[in-house]
């Protein structure tokens, strides 16, 4: 009898001291402020002439959140990502900036596409001293300190781009656009820069975003017979833009895109020639073990189908600096991430990035592609080394470039 006693007896006091266990824990994880997640605001266009482009940067931004909630998480606490539909529209990009930092309370925002979308959302993360990646290539001509600018400035992209162009097919030039300040602004630095080389702008023209007429567009291409077309459209105009000009049989005057990735062309069969080219710093086609394995897991989640663009890349750069950040300091307080992110370096499918202290941008090669008929870019050409971020070009001063975007912004439709 005695020995049924203790048995019972011993087995009781373990079941008290499980429950009492249970109930710490479940006590801590209800209390303790570590065991919340780590939210994440995911803020691009999923609706609109913008959400072919923006789309995929979503993914890829799932596809690596992911990857840290199965190792284990961040800080130990998982990552929520807070997803926001930004319409195309920068009015509802800045209210719903506004949104996720103040009812959401994210942690951090990766977003936007259009530097109208952008400038939109500058002074909300900035008014509330937050902290915005930037992923896409721009026209340079801004700074701030709440913004991680991982996309190509002018040096880097629109300047190398407008020079090989003009040695590579001639001094005449056509620009066309989008009606923003992307494209506006991009276009003064290139007339800038065909001044110095001695090439001849022959035509300056815009259509609004989501334009689909291009008739008098190609009309004039035809009489002007410029050598190469340099091209800044944004969002879908570009398939109406391609299918005209090859319906209009003149396809042989070359195009140089400057918005045009793989995730575009994609969905642009006429663009899959071989007088199309793309300047960027990223080509899916860059062959690196890490590019690889990159790839490889992109296309383990979305499948194989999927392709990868530079504003992909740049968005998983971002990700990875903040992952890093906050891990370095060991918090997600935006202060600490701040001053961490002005020295940060990493290793990514373009090579080793770092983050310039001076202005928080990017230091990259820029590639030339030129379009195949898979839908992928050949390499052609690429800078010796990474450029060190310019996003105010040197022949100016920054007072000057102010007032020149300022009446750029007036002048487009932004």
């Amino acid at each position: 009898m005695n020995i049924k006693y203790n048995f019972n007896f011993s087995y009781l006091v373990i079941v008290i001291i499980f429950s009492i266990a249970l109930i710490i824990v479940v006590y801590i994880n209800n209390n303790q402020p570590l065991s919340k997640p780590i939210r994440v605001g995911i803020l691009h266009s999923l609706s609109g002439t913008m959400a072919n482009s923006e789309k995929p940067l979503v993914e890829i931004l799932q596809t690596e959140i992911d990857k840290v909630n199965n190792t284990g998480g961040l800080l130990g606490r998982r990552i929520e990502s807070v997803i926001s539909d930004g319409r195309s529209d920068p009015k509802h990009f800045a209210k719903e900036a506004d949104r996720l930092i103040t009812k959401e309370k994210v942690d951090v925002i990766f977003g936007c596409w259009t530097s109208i979308c952008r400038k939109a959302v500058k002074p909300v993360v900035e008014k509330y001293n937050h902290l915005l990646f930037y992923p896409v290539q721009y026209e340079g001509l801004e700074q701030s300190p709440n913004i991680i600018y991982t996309g190509s400035v002018p040096n880097q992209q629109i300047i190398p781009g407008l020079i090989w162009a003009i040695n590579n097919f001639g001094s005449r030039v056509y620009l066309l656009g989008s009606d923003y300040i992307f494209p506006r602004a991009a276009n003064f630095i290139m007339r800038d820069i065909a001044n110095i080389k001695n090439a001849e702008v022959v035509a300056e023209r815009y259509k609004p975003l989501a334009s689909d007429n291009f008739d008098e567009i190609i009309a004039e291409i035809k009489k002007l017979k410029p050598d190469v077309i340099l091209n800044t459209i944004n969002g879908d105009s570009n398939k109406y833009f391609f299918s005209k000009r090859k319906k209009e049989m003149i396809d042989n005057i070359p195009v140089v895109s400057f918005s045009i990735n793989e995730s575009e062309i994609k969905y642009i069969d006429e663009a899959k020639s071989e007088t199309h080219y793309a300047v960027w710093s990223y080509f899916q086609t860059i062959n690196s073990q890490l590019n690889i394995d990159f790839i490889s897991r992109y296309h383990e989640k979305w499948g194989v189908s999927k392709v990868i663009s530079d504003p992909m890349v740049t968005s998983y750069i971002g990700f990875k600096l903040w992952v890093q950040a906050v891990r370095s300091v060991e918090s997600t307080n935006q202060q600490l991430i701040h001053n961490v992110l002005r020295e940060s370096s990493i290793n990514s499918p373009l090579g080793l990035i770092s983050v310039d202290s001076r202005n928080h941008h990017l230091q990259k090669k820029v590639r030339i592609g030129q379009s195949q008929k898979s839908g992928q870019f050949k390499i052609i050409w690429e800078s010796k080394k990474a450029l060190i971020p310019a996003p105010y070009p040197s022949y100016r001063s920054r007072s000057d470039w102010n007032k020149i975007v300022h009446a750029l912004s007036v002048k487009g439709s932004d």
